[in-house]
This record gives structure tokens, C-alpha cells and sequence, in this order.
């Protein structure tokens, strides 16, 4: 079949073949007009339509129009309908079309029907201004097409495209117009047509358009086409996977709707709106509802029949049932009140501690009394470390009673305690009827952590939410925003837990008793780590008792050297770091049995932190106690005289304004009263003081250094040095009267830490260091001053007279 038996109605200019080219050289022209296409090249053979922008290329349609020939050479410029095309950016090698069907359209595009023709390269440029012109050739093909080697590519070429066919419909349909023009037999319109059934980039076909050896044609050709296979058998696997998991999930839905209705037919179920009324009723049958509680459930139930389970207000609706109905309305847990099961409970637990544990004794035998532990507030205060949190769980042991503890640190908003509004997505009722709702009884132990760091913002301020809580007389009617109902919370026993009292504002504070947990002395701690932090490292460790020992010289030396905080936290720290390392040593030194001793701590450990105490001695040294969050410590106070040119008093170690005014009614009081003392009466008057208290980066405050500053002044005016370990604490105040000051359990135990066992307070305190427990005091020689002249004589004067006080 000749090419020229090819032509369509559309009268086809049948396309460039190797051998019988399908219009003579000179048939076709020496110049065409030119005009880039975007996106891909055209080839040869192609018959689709073209888009163009009249606007841009009108002046380019008129010129090919008016010619005659309706020929045009097509090139493929990427970004070619920016307007203006620099003629660098065409190719060499294009495609001339003829047009079929004039443009269709108006505005800003407009479409016209184009056939391929034959390839052409461009030999000169005669415009490079739209309508561009250029003169031409037309190349020929480079191969003989009836080889064996082509033959076999154009079979390799057609089995490629039967293999795609089945993947995409849409191949087979340009597939049939191929057909319907062009012989099967003609390679290069083949391999023309391959390369255009494929989605390959603009720069990968003009590359095949650019080749024209046959061969070499037909080899870029077969990788595309197979990439092409590869593609679409991916694309058509993950359609298959995404169908398949669509039906088994329709399939699932139809099914699980068919066996509803089945069941409902056949009486075995009910649909979701039964099903939630059933069981919101099933949890209140148990219940002890009030008439209020009752009318509100039953108001809501009501609500939830006529409501169609798809719309927002079922879900709304259904989840506050779900959360009233969960709340143990008129539930109780029945105590236990046996007093000396909760002193067992107590010291299984604690070690020391015996003044808190006798004050909940005591708060438990006046519930045992009644017959009933009624709502009630502690609150325990003391440093890090010393056990508030076990002793309130400890409490709910000993009573038999459900524990629900929640931290109190920065919150920050009082939706959290009184609940959010119903009307707000997501809302949820606050934290006290969350608790009930997971311990089911109205009376557990509740315990506040932290309640000295709740914060407040334009949220609202918690800790005023809290007064309603933490108020005996008001919260058996606490009502919550969400339940919109009164929640009756006066039998639960609340247990707040806090390292300071100057943060809990004044009027929560008072809703509250106050048990004060000071810290431990290194013989408590001693006892501690023996009976509970060890054998819980070892269990947390999975060792055996067997296989690590550490004896008394060596706890000893890690709670001096390393642990001098006030709890066990650092302590239970540094246990756990010689566990892990004794590990090591097990592992890597093949041995079975490990023991610890005071020898040993320093290579686990490292150098210790803290070295034994050296009492400072001089003229102008004396020791004070002060009290921080951290527990008790002593701090030393140093004076001197700079130089006698003129009269100063210089304060510095980071002092606070409270301190700064202890120290300066300390002075004042000391020269107004220099005679008195046995000092020069003129020694101030030309003598610049400087008082230091060390360790510059602490800040100190508070008033109980004003006996001690003084009696620094007294030994540098006397020029005399304190020869006892002595400290002292007490507020001075400008006419020598000694004040009472706080804090003397933990001012006790830092002076035993620093193995000081004689001291000076306030006459005032006596009542406050004669209910410390008997270990605490014994050893200690305290003297108790009214006024400032008892202080002197104790301290300058040693009266043997004075009998120790343990």
C-alpha cells in the first residue's frame, strides 16, 4: 500500500517515511512560519488539537492563513506563552503541521486541528519578530527499515503497547486513530507515535524528535514506553488496593446495617438511642439521688429520645449524661478507724516524722470519737524531699479510703477546678468531679500537690476557685459549670501539700490546718535509707539483697559528704547512682557479691560536695540559723573595720530589705550602747564597717539575724573573738529586746548538721524547742534571751551556772 493511499477525508498529507517519503521535497516549502508550543513537542503523524493565545499569536495565524498552504512549523518552547520568544530558545529540530479547522475560540485562548506532516530544521532566520519565518530542510531518516534489528525493535515496540493497553483505556483509543491513518509497517512513524503515547517531559521527547537515526530512535523510544508500563502498573495496583479497601469497608458497613435491622427485628437489640437511654438508666438505678440530680437526668433523657443520632446536640447530650451518670452520687466507702492500724500503716511507710504522724493520730481519733471522718483540710508544709505526698497516701491507707492526687503546679485556669460551660466545644467538668468519677465513692482522699504554685491569668485565678472547695461550710454544695448541678464533696478528706506558705494567699490559707514537716537529721536519714530507699533500688535495679551490701560507714559518709538537703530526694539519687555503677563493676568484673563501704564512695561518687564543717573563728565572726524552703542552714556573719578616716556602715552578700534593716537597727542599737558593752564609746565614730555575709550569690532576707549581726559588732568594737561553737538567731529591736522568730525545728536540725550544739534564742521560743522530739534536743545547750544584754552574757561572759536544757 502506497503512502498516497493513505489520505483521510480530511485529505491527510500522508507523513515522512524512510523510503517513500510521502511528499516530495518540493512539495513542501523552503520557509514557514513558526510558532512554539509549551509543555511537549509535536510530532509527526500526531492529529490533535493546538491551543494558542490569539493575542500573542494572532499576527502568526493571518500570515499562514493568508499563504495559502496552511503549513506551520511547530517547536517546543517551554514557557512559550509568556509573549515574545527569544529565537535562541527554539530548538533546531521541529515539526511542520498543517491546519485542518481554523481557530475556535476568542479572548484569552483558542484552539485549531493540526496534523503532523514531517520534521524540519531550521537553516536560517528570516523574522525574529512574531510571526516569526525561517528558512528550512527536511531531514530524512537514518536507517534501513526493513533490517532485522528494526524489525525487531518495532515488534519490541508494539508488545509494549499491547501490554499498556489493558492498563489505560486511553491508550487504545489513540491507538485506533494511528491505525485508522498509517501503516503498521512504517518504523519511524512507530516509533514517532510510541514516543507521544508516553507522559515523558517536554525535554525527553524533544530529544527523541531530535533523533534521527532510526535505530537509536527506537531504543530511547522502548525505555519510555516501558517506564510507561512501569508506571501505569503502579498507579493501577494502588487504585486496586484503595478499591479494595473502600469495598471491604462498604461491604463491612451494608453488613453491620443488615444485622442491626436483622436483630432489631428478631427483638435481640435495640438501635444507639435505646442502647444510650438503657444504659444511662442501668448506672442510676444504684445511685442515691437527690430530687434536683434526679429532675436533671431525667430531663436529659428525656431530650436524648427525640433526638436523631446524627446531630450535634445527641453528642452533646449524650456526653453529659454519659458524665452525670458516672458521678458515685450518694456513694461512700466505710472507713476504717482503728487507730493502731494506722500507726502500723504510718511507720511501714515513714521512718521519723513522729510529730506529724502523732497530729494525724489525733485527727483520726476524733473521727473514730464521732463515728466519722467528715471533709476536712490539711495542709503539709515542708522542703522537697521530706515525704508530704506518701504521708497523704499513707492517710487513704490507714482509712481504708480511694487516693486521687492532681498537681496544682501552674495552673492557671479556673476551668479546671470549676469546669467549663457546657456551651463550649470540648467542654468537660473540672478536676474534683473527674476524681470522684474514677475512685466511684464520694469520699476518697483527694490530695492538692503543690497548692503554693497555683498561678493566675486572664483565665482566671484558681486558687479564689479553690475557697468553694477547700471550704467546709460551703462545699457540700459545690457546684460545677459543666454538671450544672451541687456536688456534695464535704465527706471527702482533702490533703494539700506545699514547700512555702508567703504564695497561698491569705484566705485559702486559713480554710486549712497546717502541719509542718521540717526535714530529717542525718540519723533519720540513716534509718530511711536503710529500711525503704535502699531495698527500692535494689528492687528497681533487680538486684538481690545478696548481691549488693553497703554498710553504715558508707551511708553515713554519702548523707554527710553528699545529701545535707533537708529530705531523701538527692539521697535516693545517689543511691541510685551506686547501684548503676556497682552494676557495671558486676558485669565487667565477673563477680557475684559486691560490698560498699566508706572507702568506696568517693570512686562511685566522685569528690564530695560537701566538706566537713570548720567552724569560722575571728574577731567580728559570729554563726547565725536561718530558715529557707530547702530546711534550716547556718550562716556566718563577718565584720570589719576598713579604716578609721570616717564614719560608715557597708552591708553586702546579696542582703534583703528586711535584713538590711535588722542590720541597720543592729548597729544602731550597738553604738548608742558601746559603754554598756565594754567597748570604746568613740570606736564608731571614725571607723568604716564592713558587714559581709558569704556566699554572694544566695539571696538572704528575714529578720532573725538581727542578734547575730550585733554580736559581730560587739566582738570587733571589744576586739574580742567568740571562742565557743556557738550560733544564734532572734529579731533585735532598737531598745534590745529580743523577738521570736519561726522556723526553730528546722534552724535545730541545721545546727546538729553542722555539729553545733549550743545555742542562743528568743526566750519566746522556749514553748517551740520544748515540743521537738527528744532526739532532736538532746545534746543541745540552749539559752533563751529577753533582751540583748542576756545574749551578751551568755556569749562574752560563760555563766556555768546555766544548766543544758534537753
Amino acid at each position: 500500500m502506497s503512502d498516497k493511499d493513505q489520505d483521510s477525508d480530511l485529505k491527510v498529507e500522508p507523513p515522512e517515511d524512510d523510503k517513500a517519503p510521502a511528499v516530495a521535497d518540493d512539495v513542501l516549502p523552503d520557509t514557514l512560519y513558526l510558532m512554539p508550543i509549551p509543555n511537549r513537542p509535536f510530532f509527526p503523524g500526531q492529529i490533535q488539537p493546538v491551543a494558542i493565545n490569539p493575542r500573542e499569536w494572532g499576527s502568526t495565524i493571518e500570515a499562514v492563513a493568508k499563504d495559502g498552504r496552511k503549513l506551520i512549523g511547530l517547536s517546543y518552547v517551554d514557557n512559550a506563552s509568556a509573549g515574545a520568544v527569544d529565537p535562541r530558545q527554539f530548538p533546531e529540530i521541529g515539526c511542520v503541521v498543517r491546519l485542518h479547522k481554523p481557530p475556535e475560540g476568542n479572548g484569552d485562548g483558542a484552539q485549531f486541528l493540526v496534523q503532523g506532516i514531517k520534521r524540519f530544521r531550521i537553516v536560517r532566520w528570516l523574522n525574529d519578530k512574531p510571526p516569526y519565518l525561517v528558512q528550512v530542510e527536511y531531514p530524512r531518516s537514518q536507517g534501513d527499515r526493513d533490517s532485522d534489528e528494526i524489525k525487531a525493535y518495532a515488534m519490541a515496540l508494539i508488545k509494549e503497547i499491547k501490554e499498556l493497553l489493558p492498563l489505560n483505556p486511553l491508550y487504545s483509543e489513540e491507538l485506533k486513530q494511528y491505525m485508522s491513518n498509517f501503516s503498521p509497517n512504517q518504523p519511524s512513524l512507530l516509533a514517532d507515535f510510541s514516543a507521544a503515547l508516553t507522559t515523558a517531559n517536554g525535554d525527553q521527547l524533544q530529544e527523541i524528535l531530535d533523533t534521527l537515526p532510526l535505530l537509536s530512535r527506537m531504543e530511547k523510544v522502548l525505555v519510555l514506553l516501558r517506564k510507561e508500563r512501569e508506571v501505569a502498573e503502579l498507579q493501577n495496583q494502588i487504585s486496586s488496593q484503595v478499591n479494595e479497601k473502600v469495598s471491604d469497608q462498604q461491604r463491612e458497613f451494608f453488613l453491620r446495617e443488615q444485622l442491626k435491622i436483622i436483630q432489631k427485628e428478631l427483638g435481640l437489640s435495640k438501635d444507639d438511642r435505646t442502647s444510650d437511654g438503657d444504659m444511662f438508666e442501668a448506672r442510676i438505678a444504684d445511685l442515691s439521688l437527690s430530687e434536683a440530680v434526679a429532675k436533671r437526668i431525667n430531663d436529659e433523657l428525656q431530650k436524648l429520645s427525640v433526638l436523631e443520632t446524627g446531630s450535634p446536640e445527641y453528642g452533646v447530650t449524650r456526653n453529659y449524661l454519659d458524665w452525670v451518670t458516672s458521678v458515685p452520687w450518694g456513694v461512700f466507702s466505710e472507713d476504717n478507724l482503728d487507730l493502731g492500724n494506722a500507726r502500723i500503716v504510718l511507720d511501714k511507710h515513714h521512718d521519723g516524722l513522729d510529730d506529724v504522724k502523732d497530729r494525724i493520730l489525733e485527727f483520726l481519733a476524733v473521727g473514730s470519737f464521732k463515728g466519722e471522718i467528715s471533709g476536712s483540710i490539711l495542709l503539709l508544709v515542708g522542703p522537697p524531699g521530706v515525704g508530704k505526698t506518701s504521708i497523704g497516701r499513707s492517710v487513704a491507707d490507714a482509712l481504708g479510703r480511694k487516693f486521687y492526687r492532681f498537681s496544682l503546679g501552674g495552673m492557671r485556669d479556673e476551668a479546671e477546678i470549676k469546669g467549663h460551660r457546657r456551651t463550649y466545644i470540648g467542654a468537660m467538668p473540672g478536676k474534683f468531679v473527674q476524681a470522684l468519677k474514677e475512685v466511684q465513692v464520694s469520699n476518697p482522699v483527694i490530695m492538692l500537690d503543690e497548692i503554693d504554685k497555683v498561678g493566675a491569668s486572664f483565665r482566671g485565678d484558681p486558687a479564689s476557685a479553690l475557697l468553694e472547695v477547700l471550704d467546709p461550710e460551703q462545699n457540700s454544695d459545690f457546684l460545677d459549670h459543666y454538671l450544672d448541678l451541687r456536688v456534695d464533696l464535704s465527706k471527702v478528706l482533702f490533703i494539700c501539700t506545699a514547700n512555702q506558705l508567703d504564695t497561698i494567699p491569705a484566705p485559702l490559707l486559713d480554710r486549712m490546718e497546717i502541719l509542718r514537716l521540717s526535714g530529717y537529721v542525718a540519723e533519720e536519714k540513716l534509718v530511711i535509707a536503710k529500711n525503704h530507699l535502699w531495698p527500692k533500688q535494689l528492687e528497681r535495679h533487680g538486684l538481690k539483697d545478696g548481691q549488693l551490701r553497703i554498710n553504715d560507714a558508707g551511708l553515713k559518709y554519702v548523707i554527710d559528704s553528699y545529701c545535707r538537703e533537708a529530705g531523701v530526694r538527692t539521697l535516693e539519687k545517689e543511691l541510685s547512682r551506686i547501684m548503676r555503677k556497682s552494676i557495671v563493676k558486676l558485669l565487667q568484673g565477673g563477680v557475684d557479691k559486691l560490698r560498699v563501704g566508706k572507702k568506696d564512695i568517693d570512686t562511685l561518687l566522685g569528690k564530695p560536695p560537701f566538706q566537713p564543717d570548720k567552724p569560722v573563728r575571728g574577731v567580728g565572726v559570729t554563726t547565725g540559723l536561718a530558715w529557707t524552703a530547702m530546711g534550716g542552714v547556718t550562716l556566718t556573719f563577718e565584720s570589719s573595720q576598713v579604716h578609721t578616716l570616717n564614719r560608715g556602715f557597708k552591708l553586702t552578700g546579696q542582703l534583703g530589705d528586711v535584713m538590711k534593716e535588722s542590720a541597720e537597727i543592729a548597729y544602731s542599737y550597738i553604738v548608742a550602747h558601746l559603754k554598756n558593752y565594754g567597748c570604746d564609746p568613740d570606736f564608731f565614730d571614725m571607723s568604716m564597717v564592713h558587714l559581709h555575709v558569704p556566699a554572694g550569690a544566695t539571696p538572704k532576707d528575714g529578720p532573725s539575724a538581727g542578734v547575730t549581726i550585733a554580736t559581730a559588732l560587739v566582738s570587733l568594737a571589744r576586739k574580742e573573738r567568740i571562742k565557743r561553737n556557738l550560733a544564734m538567731t532572734g529579731e533585735l529591736t532598737l531598745t534590745g529586746q529580743v523577738l521570736p522568730v519561726g522556723g526553730i525545728r528546722e534552724k535545730i536540725i541545721a545546727a546538729r548538721r553542722s555539729k553545733i550544739m549550743e545555742l542562743i534564742l528568743p526566750h519566746d521560743n522556749r514553748r517551740d524547742f520544748e515540743e521537738l522530739p527528744d532526739y532532736l534536743r538532746e545534746g543541745i545547750n540552749v539559752h533563751f534571751a529577753r533582751n540583748y544584754r542576756e545574749v551578751f552574757d551568755y556569749v562574752f561572759h560563760e555563766r556555768r551556772e546555766e544548766k543544758s536544757l534537753h
